[in-house]
């Protein structure tokens, strides 16, 4: 790579124009959004393409993009722009008249960049980057790529197990992004200053902690088809790679300056992340899983975030953002500190779906404070009460309904059911289950809320097993059990004519699932597949109108056998304790015999506490990671008896304590748019 900053990129703005009359939505290509960055590129040494494989509107509101955005953009050796997913309409028109995908800050070319970092949140954006790759002109594969080319990035938790797109990533970062990218513009500015080649520069990311090169590592089979290893080929590669880890979220108050979208986009909000990380140990959760241990922003960086962020933007609303909002050691004195200065002003609180167990009255009556009344969402994700002990969903159904009462009581007239179906061990009956409880909580609401208008929507999505979790190892369900098991559900819904249009269901069947399992727990075998359906039209796989189970199964019927699996080698199989996993080699932090350990328990509807109030249960994080669970100074309030009071430094370091169940474990160690 070489230091040429001679010449800018020129902007394809003036190509694009013209197209735009043509297309649906054109406002979301034009840029221009409030708190948009445009750096002169003379006035950065590494320039950075940051992406998000998916429509802008489903893009632009995503916090991990614009956190990274901002946090580049600070910096006076780098600059960050923008680019999202466009609509086949626009693809089209744009390869018939020699338009490259461009960024929507500048509109520079894609392909100009150092570095094009793709964010995922969803492995059914794999063939978004595929196309827009072909769009940027970038060879889809990296081992095609010269110097010329911008190294391309994935990262986010669909990143976690990137060996389905090993090849056609250059580097994959683990886990936070804030500290990481900086290193990663460091090593790519003094690999141009030094005039290093691609492999060359690729060997010193490879260092970089954090960062998973996936061409310096090799895969060897056994004749079943399962993975024998993976091993680095290069020096320069370590045995094991290591997630990031953010300590002190109030070190990094970003986004400090929230964009703002020109078009309509899914979120219509500021939202500020309280806290990071979640140890309820659901164990079908991927993101509680990964991004351990908890690290809470304190009620003053909340505080200051919210103040600046609306000042900054001009929103009306601000979401409280984590993986389970009402479970921060001090959100009652952070909700009722916002309603205090912001009543009267027009500016409303919301947080994501609760836990039935975490939700609380006063919270919700200072988050409503307003005037504004949205529905609530509950997800108790298992029907029966069996079922929530496997997936460690612990909720009773008299929890759930005495709560939804309550809700009912104090004004509230619609509440949301979060469900999952395929879960392992699941029968018929766990989930007609989900039309009794829907039934009782409908009734139960008219009572405490003496009139008939309540309503309840059931909203069920299909399981399917993830990395880095105790299920894993489980056989994930096959599309027609689960399509099924859904449609008794809604026979079952609609057999009590006394509610009429109270209860009402949502779902997805389950062929989409089974092609995110594929995606999910794949090897390099899988990229095959992926590019395949992407040459025969497969894209925006996310979106039900784009989505084609007809063309996966296809592709995975033609380039899988030869290689001794197929589509259900990868899905509904169960994996035993020692096979070799395709992401094995990447450390989330979580001990592989813990893993194991708490799959056995969820057979076995055995039950796991949280370790915030609790001993450590050894998941292996704490010690390993070298970071430490951060609580709030009131936490002590929260759960009296269960744990000890923290000093004013407000953190406590899990240590490895005896666990009868991890005897001889071996140590201590929401954005659907469819």
């Amino acid at each position: 790579m070489s230091l040429d900053l001679s010449t800018a990129p020129e902007s394809v703005y003036d190509r694009l124009e013209p197209l735009l009359p043509r297309v649906r939505k054109p406002v979301q290509y034009v840029g221009g959004e409030r708190n948009a960055t445009v750096t002169p590129w003379e006035d950065a040494d590494v320039h950075w393409a940051l992406c998000y494989p998916d429509a802008y509107e489903v893009g632009l509101p995503n916090q991990g993009l614009m956190i990274l955005y901002e946090v580049l953009n600070e910096r006076p050796d780098a600059l960050a722009e923008r680019t999202y997913a466009v609509w086949p309409d626009l693809a089209a028109l744009m390869r018939e008249h020699g338009v490259p995908q461009f960024t929507v800050d500048a509109h520079r070319p894609v392909a100009a960049f150092d570095v094009l970092g793709v964010s995922f949140a969803t492995e059914l954006g794999y063939t978004n980057l595929l196309e827009i790759l072909d769009l940027a002109g970038v060879p889809l594969h990296a081992a095609d790529r010269s110097a010329e080319h911008p190294l391309v990035l994935a990262g986010g938790h669909a990143a976690f197990n990137p060996e389905p797109i090993a090849d056609f990533v250059d580097l994959v970062a683990l886990g936070d992004g804030e500290e990481v990218v900086g290193d990663i513009t460091d090593v790519v500015r003094a690999a141009k200053a030094e005039g290093l080649s691609r492999h060359e520069t690729l060997e010193r990311l490879a260092g970089v902690p954090g960062v998973y090169v996936p061409a310096l590592y090799a895969v060897d089979y056994h004749d079943d088809g399962s993975i024998a290893a993976v091993r680095p080929t290069s020096p320069a590669a370590p045995e094991r790679i290591h997630k990031r880890t953010t300590s002190d979220l109030d070190d990094w108050p970003y986004p400090k300056k929230p964009l703002v979208p020109m078009a309509e986009t899914v979120h219509e909000r500021m939202s500020v992340e309280i806290f990071r990380g979640c140890t309820r140990g659901c164990r079908f959760c991927q993101a509680g899983m990964i991004t351990r241990p908890v690290r809470e922003r304190s009620k003053q960086g909340v505080s200051e975030m919210v103040e600046s962020g609306l000042a900054a933007s001009g929103y009306s609303e601000v979401g409280l953002l984590s993986l389970s909002s009402a479970d921060h050691s001090e959100i009652g004195e952070i909700a009722k500190g916002l309603a205090d200065r912001y009543e009267g002003t027009g500016t409303g609180l919301s947080l994501p779906s609760t836990r039935v167990d975490a939700f609380n009255v006063d919270l919700a009556e200072e988050l409503t404070r307003s005037g504004r009344r949205s529905g609530l969402t509950f997800a108790p994700e298992g029907g029966s009460e069996r079922l929530r002990r496997v997936i460690n969903k612990m909720v009773s159904e008299e929890e759930l309904i005495a709560t939804v009462a309550t809700a009912y009581e104090h004004g509230w007239r619609q509440v949301k059911l979060y469900f999952m179906c395929g879960l392992p061990t699941e029968t018929d009956e766990d989930v007609l289950q989900i039309a009794a409880m829907a039934h009782e909580v409908v009734r139960t609401g008219r009572k405490a809320a003496g009139r008939g208008d309540v309503r309840a929507t059931v909203s069920i999505g299909a399981f399917v097993p993830k990395p880095h979790t105790p299920f894993q190892w489980a056989a994930q369900t096959a599309p027609e059990v689960v399509d099924d098991r859904l449609r008794k559900l809604r026979e079952a819904i609609n057999s009590d004519r006394s509610l009429g249009r109270n209860v009402g269901l949502r779902y997805h069947d389950g062929q989409p699932s089974l092609i995110e399992g594929l995606l999910s727990r794949g090897d390099r075998r899988v990229g095959r597949v992926i590019e395949a359906v992407w040459r025969d039209g497969g894209h925006f796989d996310g979106w039900s109108e784009y989505f084609s189970f007809e063309r996966w199964e296809t592709a995975a019927a033609q380039q899988l056998p030869s290689q001794g699996v197929d589509l259900f080698w990868f899905t509904t199989r169960e994996r035993d304790e020692h096979e070799v996993l395709p992401w094995d080699h990447l450390d989330s932090g979580l001990d592989r015999g813990w893993l194991w350990d708490d799959w056995q328990d969820a057979l076995d509807s055995r039950e796991q506490d949280d370790c915030r109030w609790t001993p450590c249960f050894d998941c292996g994080v704490c010690p390993q990671m070298g970071t430490e669970i951060q609580i709030g100074p009131t936490a002590g309030e929260m759960a009296p008896g269960r744990m000890l009071p923290l000093t004013p430094v407000e953190t406590r370091t899990s240590t490895p304590v005896h666990n009868p169940r991890l005897s001889g474990a071996g140590g201590a160690t929401g954005q659907d748019p469819r």
